[in-house]
Parts: C-alpha cells; structure tokens; sequence
C-alpha cells in the first residue's frame, strides 16, 4: 500500500472527481504563524484546511487529543470528505504535520490515504499552480454536502493504533513494546526545555531517540525505503518489533508511524497525550541520560 505520493503525481490527480486534498499544517506553540491564514493566502488548488486542533477533543486539556466518533464523521463530512475520497495531506513545512492528519484517518478507518511528499515547499519550489481565496478557507465545493443533518462520512475507531496513559504506564514494567520518541535530541535528554510551559524535560524511561527530522532528505522528503529501515533498526526497531511512537504533543510521533510504514516494518501504535500529558504528571517518572 502506498503511503506518500509525489509532487508529480499529484499535479496530474488534481480536479479528479473522487480526489481530496487537505492542508494539514499546525505550528508549535510560540511559533507565530498562523496555519490558517496562510492557507488563505496560498494553497494547492481545490484544497480544503484540515484543523488538527479542531477536528479533535476540544473538551481535553491536552492539545489535538483524538476525538469521538461522532465529531470526527460530523467534521470530515463538512469538508466534503466521504468514504470513498482518496486523501491527500500536505503541511506547509515539508513533512511536519501532514502525517499526523494522515495517521487520524488511518485511525478511524480510512484506507485512501497518503501524504504529499514535501510538502508545499517542494510543490512551490518546482513552480506548481497555486491559489489564494481567502474567501473559500476550508470550504469544499459547492457540490459537496454543506452541514449534512446525517454525516455522509461513517468511521471505525480501530483502537490497536491508540495508546494511552495507562498503556504507556503498563509497558514500564511489561516491555512489551519500544517507545520510539519523535522529539530533537536536546529536549530527550533534557538539555533543552519544552516548548510548552509546566513540563518537566527528559523522556519516558527505556524510549530510543529518533528525532523525526532525521527520516528526512534536505527537500523535506522522506528518506528512502533502506536508508529508513537502517535508522529504524538503529535504534533497535526490527521486522517483528512491537513500537508505540510519542513526540510532544502526538504531531511528529505520526512521521515515524507514517516512516515505519513506508519502511515496511510494524506501524504500532500512537501515544496521543506524549510529552505534553507524561511531562505534567507527578505519577509518571523521567529520564534523562
């Protein structure tokens, strides 16, 4: 099954009736731009925003938890998505956030799925058509359902992707699956601190390092097949491993979740709450070195 589809490729889908493009980008806290707003200002044409912060549990303290069913079929049908739309997710950073959009649909069943590989910076770099319609921000096509009394798009949770809190506690003492964290270096080891406040700096003790950046070419395209199985299995990741990806926030942990498909090895599990629920907790222990 395919994963990513080239810039290329998509050039040539674009305007086919049963196609989907949605810009997926979410900026971390403290980062001044506004996701949205420059989705207004340029974006592929005929793409649709996909708020990772609203198409989640807003009731949640933690940022873009997973939401109900129900939300979620009611959101995606007011983009016009049904289950049958082939989707693309592209961010406007390269490979940042896309895989987390690409990971929730997945999550709820949704097999037509596939991030743009690179992003809007490769589309833009190679000269490719672009639109600016403010006017239109995540609106579909007047053809599509507008606030559906029913929503026209049904989900299936497939739970085994999820991972939470007592999960992750559990595994402390079962080892039974690898925590892989999508996090830099520095903020692992605690040698620099977390971009939201109240957290303490480290890592869930026994989890490998693989900062999400490193499955990354210059161009923000995701590293060839081999060239990720060798930094998989770097950090212990073989054929038959069992792994639950984490980042900060759940955002990045998706582009190991989407690397490790893409290196034909075990997908696993997402821990949704990561650094952004194990690092304000007092009941949950921290690693350093």
């Amino acid at each position: 099954m395919e994963h990513l589809i080239s810039t290329a490729a998509l050039a040539t889908e674009l305007g086919a009736g049963d196609l989907v493009v949605c810009d997926a980008t979410l900026y971390l806290p403290g980062d001044a731009r506004v996701a949205r707003t420059l989705y207004e200002a340029t974006h592929i044409p005929g793409a649709r925003f996909f708020d990772i912060n609203a198409i989640a549990d807003t009731d949640s303290s933690l940022p873009h938890m997973v939401p109900a069913v129900s939300r979620l079929e009611r959101m995606v049908s007011e983009l016009g998505i049904t289950n049958d739309s082939r989707l693309v997710f592209y961010d406007q950073q390269g490979l940042f956030s896309a895989a987390r959009a690409w990971w929730l649909m997945r999550l709820f069943g949704h097999r037509q799925v596939v991030v743009l590989d690179g992003g809007l910076p490769k589309w833009q770099r190679e000269g490719r058509a672009l639109q600016a319609t403010a006017a239109s921000a995540g609106t579909p096509p007047a053809t599509a359902t507008q606030h559906p009394a029913r929503p026209c798009y049904q989900a299936t949770l497939h739970a085994q992707r999820l991972r939470g809190i007592g999960d992750m506690l559990d595994n402390l003492h079962s080892h039974r699956e690898l925590v892989l964290d999508a996090r830099s270096a520095d903020r692992f080891h605690a040698r620099a601190p977390e971009p939201r406040p109240g957290l303490r700096s480290g890592h869930i003790p026994g989890a490998r390092s693989i900062p999400f950046g490193e499955l990354l070419a210059p161009d923000q395209t995701l590293l060839p097949r081999a060239a990720l199985r060798e930094r998989f299995a770097r950090a212990g990741v073989g054929a038959d491993s069992a792994v639950v990806t984490s980042c900060g926030s759940g955002v990045t942990a998706a582009v190991l979740t989407l690397g490790l498909a893409v290196a034909g090895l075990p997908e696993g599990a997402l821990y949704d709450g990561s650094w952004s629920e194990w690092g304000a907790r007092t009941d949950t222990p921290v690693q350093s070195s």
